[in-house]
C-alpha cells in the first residue's frame, strides 16, 4: 500500500488509539476491545513490554480487515522505528521530531507523524516529509493553536494527541483537526481488566465521530 493510501487510511479513521499497557496481555486486550467498539486505526506504543512483538501480533491478527491500519507510537530513535516497521506497523508517531526517524520512514513509505508544538519544529517536519503533525501535548497549545499554525502553514495536516475527550472532540474538529489521538480517555477502564467498558467507550467515540463528520 502506498504511503499516500496509508495516511487517508489513518486520517479517514477519525480516532487514533493510543495504547499503552502494562504487559503484552493487558496491551492485546485493549486494542481488541477498541476495534470490536469501532476505532480501527491503532498507535500501539513503545512504552508497551515487548512492543515489536505486539505489533507483529496484531498486524497478522487483522490482516484481512482493510478497516484496520497499525502503528507504532512513543517511537524516538530510527532503530525502534525500523523494528516497528518490519513487524508491520504501518504509521510512526513520535512525541517529538526526530529527523532520522522521519528519513527512516520515507525510505519505507511509511507515514511519520512527530509531535510538535512550534511552528519551528512543524517546518522541519514538513521539510523532511512529515505529511500529518501531531500536536502534542494538544491540552497545552490549545485549540487555537491550529489556526495559529494553519497561517504560515495552511496545507498542514494535524492530529492533537492529550487532552482530546468525547466532550471536546467536536472542538478540536472545528478548530481544523484532520483526526485526532485519544489514549487515557478512552481506554482508562483497561486498567482494572474492563474491556467490556472499554468497547463502550470506543463506540462512543466512533458515534461521536460520526455525528460529527455528517
Amino acid at each position: 500500500m502506498q504511503k499516500s493510501e496509508l495516511l487517508n487510511k489513518l486520517v479517514n479513521s477519525g480516532v487514533v488509539a493510543v495504547i499503552r499497557g502494562d504487559d503484552k496481555e493487558q496491551a492485546l486486550k485493549t486494542v481488541d476491545a477498541v476495534i470490536a467498539g469501532g476505532i480501527t486505526a491503532i498507535e500501539l506504543t513503545f512504552t508497551v513490554p515487548g512492543a515489536d512483538q505486539v505489533i507483529s501480533t496484531l498486524s497478522k491478527k487483522y490482516q484481512d480487515r482493510e478497516d484496520v491500519i497499525i502503528g507504532a507510537g512513543t517511537v524516538l530513535e530510527p532503530t525502534s522505528a525500523r523494528l516497528a516497521i518490519i513487524n508491520g506497523a504501518k504509521f510512526i508517531v513520535s512525541p517529538s521530531f526526530n529527523s532520522e526517524v522521519a528519513k527512516l520512514c520515507n525510505l519505507y513509505c511509511i507515514p511519520y507523524t512527530p509531535g510538535c508544538i512550534t511552528p519551528t519544529e512543524i517546518q522541519s517536519a514538513l521539510a523532511y516529509g512529515a505529511e500529518l503533525i501531531k500536536i502534542f501535548p494538544g491540552n497545552v497549545a490549545g485549540k487555537g493553536a491550529i489556526k495559529a499554525y494553519k497561517g504560515p502553514f495552511p496545507y498542514v495536516n494535524i492530529m492533537p494527541t492529550g487532552g482530546v475527550d468525547l466532550d471536546n472532540m467536536a472542538e478540536w474538529f472545528k478548530a481544523g483537526a484532520s483526526v485526532v489521538g485519544a489514549g487515557s480517555n478512552l481506554t482508562k477502564d483497561a486498567a482494572t481488566g474492563n474491556y467490556v467498558a472499554v468497547s463502550e467507550m470506543a463506540k462512543k467515540y466512533r458515534q461521536k465521530f460520526e455525528e460529527i463528520k455528517s
